[in-house]
């Protein structure tokens, strides 16, 4: 019986075919029916009205009398129906997902990502609760969840486990373009089904399913142009670029065969006007002041010197081709086939100019340091003899090509009316060919002498403003844009090749049963082999510090050059030249430019270095592969019970992970035979004896049990429990053997082994605890959370390390290329990469509300709102010395408070919003600067769009992202060491969609 009138909203729901989810005081003709138990069935009684084709039912608050009604006990009068659409059904639509789904999990909707004006799912995920995006280039690239970074985020496509570009575990969501991506969500709590990898959460990706259509055929177009407002502030850079994309979805052979295909294409400005405070990796004795013990371990009374800052210009052009497929074929009622596969081609041409001030270390003569605390963060820098003072006129030219695949065929079959059977092969690759190239000029006292001379008078003056930009000034000013003084000194390209590839298998069963606590029970196992390969190599020609005798620098002519003046806040920042890479390498290298190798070079061990006079030892050392062989299976029951009356649902598993992780690596053996030392042959033919080759690795077994509970309180509202155990695995390129030592231009010997292949998983106990609230007109939530994490990979710096004594052939002294004369090594920093035993908690607070008024009378039914709130805290921290002083800084990805809000309105075709998110300062990588941990400074992004339904067919569109040209701040430690201020301008798109 009819228990209480329905109300708009849950009228509205009827016609969107989502009624249990906001239908409480709705009595179902079938008493027995319990919504939360069988949604499907529920809606069985409805029937779904197609969205409106006139204008007037476009209008969401428009009431328009139908005689298709519910079927409802005791009641023959027919109901009014509101048709909700665009953004209003997107968020319904996102909250019924999330209200019957099994574990504590956000979901974004096919038709919240159909109308998203995001350039990637990056940005449409960061509008969910607890979750939060770096910035890199002005777009959202990496997703933080609940104030833990990439790493620990655990990715699928359609249930796929994701390779990544980027070397490590993390995907880059950049790639993968909204316009595919028909559904996403994002599992806070794991279930033993769920494949392992997640200790912040699982993102769960899902392009179409073609069979799932509601009409025969639906084809989509989206045109966008756009615009970036500060690109006329950079020489060179693209100031406009655009975007397409198509979709088509047809059923044949009466609804038994199904195909889809997608195309998305984006050609995007890539722009950033920056300044770059570099990282204090020196010392010298400024202050005077006796007794200090303040300065590094190996001079306590020395202050800290950072190794200088650059000032630039970026600009060039990002280029996102990507491709969806699914074939789908249903030949009886029990079985379908899919085949799918996701490809994007994501190339990237950008170039960086602008300067380089190296301070020149402890040899260097300061006059009025500026302190904070122990380190110098201004004063005026003098060259001297033996210091490397200096500024460089950068002009870097960077490619970046990216290639992700992903191809699967999944059959599912139904094999009695209790068992089912799901069977799942893919493939999933990566290549990312990563190609920097840097051509550095430097200021001669007359650069058309017959041998020119390095000007060696070098003052370079600064002070450092925290998160404002610098004061700073410099006696070759007016050099620096005289082709009669600057000349090409030297050009070097470092190329970065990762390949990751990934084969799995899979086997899923569910047998459903007849109790009255265990509904159904599912088990199955997983097969992984994952091959991951880095590969190095290098050309270098001339000298960035000096001019090279044997390398002579370039004479730039007036053809080759162009004058860059600064602007806006920058625009007391001396001019420069601006270099055509091409004509100068052309003319520097007349019989071609030579490309880069992997080559030891005159490394100790050689036996013939082929005229090589430099080490390059560590592109072979740093190239090698990663072997990970995984197996799992688990075991989950599904639980649909009452308890005191109060319905119940949710399930418990126990999921097992047999890992076998192994890595190529090179050990230096110093030649000895009996140690097995090998010749090692590079990739041009250069032998070294002093190294053997070996497989070194790992194996281990984790048990991860799991339990999700829901109880329904009332009909409006419930509450999830949920409990498991999480691992993540390290970074991918984090199990890459790699070892290194260099000595720098004043002598010291620095070394690394940052990569381990016995670094074992990170581990956490989690529990979560939410309340949910379905209203007539919207939901609210809240949640809290808390992760105890066993351990994290920690970086570990060993000061004044003997090399030679631990087996490094690093030289007894170097000679200075300018005086000829012999400089002493010393030993520095030696740093490696272990698991340590200082978890600690994370813990936090998340709230969510959605309001949609379409109760309002007329115009004003259009209006709604949703936000989201999330605190998040933790006691574990690391210890940093990036800025001088030591200091701790939180973990990475985590902002006490991330804010996110949208304000939309929508009336007769017309629609409207406006989006901002908000997060606290941060620590993530430097920007500008990778692999070195910086804390970030608050930001909020606002975006805004607005569109118009002309007709059935035709949709236009208007919005602008980062509407406040909102940059990027970071510093080291606190704000008055600066790290990176980028600015990256406002982002203009107008087109249209069509849809048929």
């Amino acid at each position: 019986m009819l228990k209480s009138k329905p109300s708009l909203l849950s009228l509205a729901l009827v016609a969107a075919g989502v009624s249990v989810m906001f239908m409480p005081h709705i009595a179902m003709a079938n008493d027995d029916v319990n919504p939360l138990e069988q949604p499907s069935a529920a809606k069985q009684s409805i029937e779904v009205n197609k969205p409106a084709t006139t204008a007037d039912d476009a209008n969401a608050s428009e009431l328009v009398a139908t005689s298709a009604v519910v079927s409802l006990a005791a009641s023959d009068e027919p109901i009014e129906r509101i048709a909700v659409k665009g953004y209003s059904r997107s968020l319904i639509d996102s909250l019924n997902s999330k209200r019957f789904s099994d574990t504590v999990s956000e979901q974004l909707s096919a038709d919240d990502l159909g109308a998203l004006p995001d350039v990637s799912m990056a940005d449409a995920l960061t509008r969910l609760p607890g979750i939060s995006a770096v910035r890199t280039g002005g777009q959202a690239a990496e997703i933080n969840i609940r104030g833990m970074s990439g790493g620990f985020v655990f990715s699928t496509l359609n249930g796929r486990e994701q390779v990544s570009t980027s070397g490590s575990r993390s995907i880059e969501f950049d790639q993968y373009p909204s316009e595919l991506i028909s559904s996403a969500a994002v599992y806070k709590s794991p279930k033993a089904s769920l494949i392992e990898g997640g200790v912040a959460g699982t993102v769960e990706l899902q392009t179409v399913s073609p069979l799932s259509i509601d009409k025969d055929y639906s084809f989509v177009i989206n045109a966008r142009g756009m615009h970036n407002d500060r690109a006329s502030e950079v020489f060179g850079a693209e100031e406009y670029g655009s975007r397409l994309s198509f979709s088509y979805q047809g059923k044949f052979l009466e609804d038994t065969l199904g195909i889809a295909v997608g195309y998305a294409r984006l050609e995007q400005p890539s722009v950033a006007t920056q300044f770059i405070g570099l990282a204090y990796n020196d010392s010298k004795e400024l202050d005077g002041l006796a007794n200090d013990t303040n300065g590094p371990v190996d001079n306590p009374d020395f202050e800290y010197i950072s190794e200088g800052f650059e000032m630039q210009h970026l600009g060039g052009v990002e280029t996102r081709n990507g491709y969806m497929g699914a074939i789908e074929w249903a030949p009886v009622d029990n079985f379908v086939v899919k085949a799918d596969a996701f490809m994007s081609r994501f190339d990237s041409e950008s170039f960086a100019r602008g300067f380089r001030a190296k301070l020149g270390g402890r040899n260097a003569s300061v006059a009025n340091p500026v302190y904070d605390g122990n380190s110098v963060i201004g004063g005026t820098f003098n060259r001297t003899s033996k210091s490397y003072t200096r500024v460089e006129i950068v002009n870097d030219d960077n490619q970046d090509f990216d290639e992700v695949n992903s191809f699967g065929v999944n059959a599912d079959w139904q094999v009695t009316d209790k068992l089912n059977v799901n069977l799942d092969v893919s493939l999933s690759s990566a290549k990312s060919d990563f190609r920097n190239g840097l051509l550095w000029s430097n200021v001669a006292v007359d650069a058309n002498a017959d041998t020119p001379i390095f000007d060696e008078n070098v003052s370079i003056s600064y002070l450092l403003n925290g998160l404002d930009l610098p004061d700073i000034g410099f006696n070759q000013a007016e050099a620096f844009s005289d082709v009669d003084r600057v000349m090409v000194s030297k050009y070097g390209i470092y190329p970065f090749v990762n390949e990751d590839e990934m084969k799995a298998y899979r086997v899923d069963f569910k047998y459903d049963l007849e109790t009255d606590i265990i509904s159904s029970v599912e088990f199955g196992a997983r097969y992984s082999d994952r091959t991951y390969s880095n590969n190095r190599s290098v050309f270098e020609y001339g000298n960035d510090g000096a001019f090279s005798k044997s390398e002579p620098p370039l004479k730039l002519t007036e053809d080759m050059t162009t004058v860059v003046d600064w602007q806006g806040d920058f625009s007391y920042f001396p001019s420069y030249l601006a270099i055509d890479l091409d004509a100068a390498l052309n003319a520097w290298f007349p019989d071609g430019i030579p490309q880069p190798v992997q080559t030891w070079g005159n490394a100790d061990g050689v036996v013939d270095p082929q005229g090589y006079t430099t080490n390059y030892s560590w592109t072979v050392l740093q190239s090698g592969e990663v072997y990970e062989k995984v197996i799992s299976a688990y075991v989950m029951a599904n639980i649909n019970t009452e308890i005191g009356g109060m319905p119940v649902t949710g399930n418990i598993g126990l999921r097992m992970v047999d890992t076998d992780q192994s890595a190529t690596m090179l050990q230096n053996v110093d030649g000895d035979i009996n140690l097995g030392a090998q010749n090692i042959t590079d990739s041009i033919g250069i032998i070294n004896q002093n190294y053997v080759s070996t497989v070194q690795g790992i194996s281990y077994t984790d048990y991860l049990p799991s339990i999700n509970l829901n109880f329904k309180i009332t009909d409006d509202s419930q509450i999830r429990v949920a409990a498991a155990k999480v691992m993540s695995r390290p970074p991918i390129n984090r199990l890459a053997g790699d070892i290194s030592a260099s000595v720098s231009d004043d002598g010291k010997i620095n070394g690394s082994s940052t990569n381990n292949p016995f670094l074992m998983p990170f581990y956490a106990d989690q529990y979560d605890l939410s309340y949910e609230y379905y209203f007539d007109e919207g939901a609210f939530v809240a949640a809290v959370f808390y992760k105890n994490i066993d351990s994290f990979i920690d970086t570990i710096a060993i000061e004044n390390f003997d090399f030679q004594a631990n087996g490094f052939n690093v030289p007894d002294y170097i000679v200075d290329e300018i005086s000829g004369e012999q400089i002493a090594t010393t030993n520095g920093t030696y740093t490696t990469a272990v698991n340590n035993a200082k978890g600690g908690y994370i813990r936090g607070l998340e709230l969510a509300y959605t309001q949609v008024f379409a109760s309002l009378p007329d115009a004003w039914s259009g209006l709604g709102f949703n936000a989201s709130y999330s605190y998040t805290e933790s006691e574990v921290q690391s210890i940093t010395s990036l800025g001088g002083d030591t200091t701790t800084q939180d973990l990475p990805g985590l902002s006490n408070n991330v804010v996110s809000a949208t304000l939309f309105y929508s009336y007769e075709g017309f629609e409207t919003r406006v989006s901002a998110r908000f997060r606290d300062e941060f620590v993530s990588e430097q920007v500008a600067i990778n692999e070195q941990v910086v804390n970030f400074d608050a930001e909020t992004v606002i975006d805004y769009q607005a569109s118009y339904q002309v007709n059935d067919g035709l949709g236009l569109l208007f919005q602008v992202n980062n509407l406040t040209d909102e940059p990027t701040k970071s510093y080291f430690g606190n704000q008055n060491k600066t790290g990176t201020l980028q600015y990256f301008g406002r982002e203009f798109y107008l087109g249209f969609t069509y849809a048929m």
